[in-house]
């Protein structure tokens, strides 16, 4: 949530009036993040955020904006991409492709406890069932094959410790997703990115799940490996949280019971989320786009949460 592209009040007011959201009042761009631009508007009628897509192209984009709508006409608490007189959600700023949602209640918890995990344990496993009609399909764009390409990229970068651990990490995930278990394990729309800062709580209420665009057809196992993997984590030393950890858990699994294989391959999961992010923050640190207000995250975070997956194997 960086700002690559630089939107002005005029171009922002004409978009707002187009999708009869009011006149704006304020635009501020948004720290953080590292994909997107985005911006807060504020209008007459409320506050939305705007979003520049910097990398996903008019084809891709579709399946986020529609999997939003589809989520939130399913009672999901999730942003509803606004629409002009044409139907349209997708659309055009700066000559990048764009969409206004609008802006969630509440705040991030950055400091979940495990009143906060359960809650989003119980909502993750209800928007895997609410996804699962879904009818357009796309691949997690940030799975096994961007792994399988990236890791060459990024090994240069690295210490002969860290470099040998990704590279069997890498083998042993490649190895885990050929096995018939896996092959077998549920799937369907995932958000695959949902972190602390995209969730929004009013006190222990969850009010909604936001930035979907790293969404995409995966297993469901794998979303909820992302989620303990930064819910129950603690964030100083990446050592899993055993509390937080078992509420997010049962109360998924009180939505959602998990099956046999899924139970086995958790472990696995884990490591393999753990994973995805050490690979994309190295990707992003060592290899980092310009952008105003950028700030790429410290990769050695999830080397540390990927080496104690390993060293400690979780087990339902």
């Amino acid at each position: 949530m960086a700002v690559f592209t630089e939107v002005s009040e005029s171009q922002a007011a004409q978009l707002m009036q187009s999708l009869n959201l009011g006149e704006l009042t304020e635009l501020r761009g948004i720290e953080g993040g590292i994909e997107n631009t985005n911006y807060f508007a504020t209008t007459t009628q409320g506050d939305y955020v705007l979003t520049l897509f910097e990398r996903l192209t008019q084809e891709q984009l579709p399946f986020y904006l529609f999997l939003m709508k589809h989520l939130a006409g399913r009672g999901i608490p999730v942003p509803n991409p606004a629409a002009n007189r044409d139907g349209d959600i997708l659309h055009t700023v700066s000559g990048k492709p764009a969409a206004v949602v609008n802006k969630l209640a509440g705040r991030s918890q950055l400091q979940p406890q495990a009143v906060h995990c359960a809650a989003v344990g119980d909502m993750l496993a209800r928007m895997h069932l609410a996804g699962a009609d879904y009818n357009r399909s796309q691949p997690n764009l940030r799975g096994l094959p961007w792994w399988n390409e990236t890791v060459p990229v990024v090994l240069p970068y690295l210490h002969d410790a860290q470099a040998a651990l990704l590279r069997s990490e890498l083998a042993y995930q490649n190895h885990i997703a050929a096995s018939s278990a896996y092959t077998a394990l549920p799937r369907g729309p995932v958000h695959a990115d949902l972190f602390r800062d995209n969730v929004m709580f009013d006190g222990e209420q969850l009010t909604g799940f936001f930035d979907f665009y790293f969404a995409g057809v995966d297993t469901w196992l794998f979303d909820l490996a992302v989620c303990l993997n930064d819910w129950c984590i603690d964030l100083a030393t990446g050592l899993h949280d055993a509390p937080r950890a078992q509420a997010m858990l049962q109360a998924y699994m009180a939505v959602r019971p998990l099956s046999a294989a899924e139970r086995a391959l958790l472990p696995a999961l884990l490591r393999a989320g753990a994973l995805r992010f050490w690979i994309s923050r190295l990707w992003d640190y060592h290899l980092p786009r310009e952008a105003s207000m950028l700030t790429p995250h410290d990769p050695a975070h999830f080397e540390r949460v990927l080496r104690g997956r390993i060293a400690q194997a979780v087990t339902l």
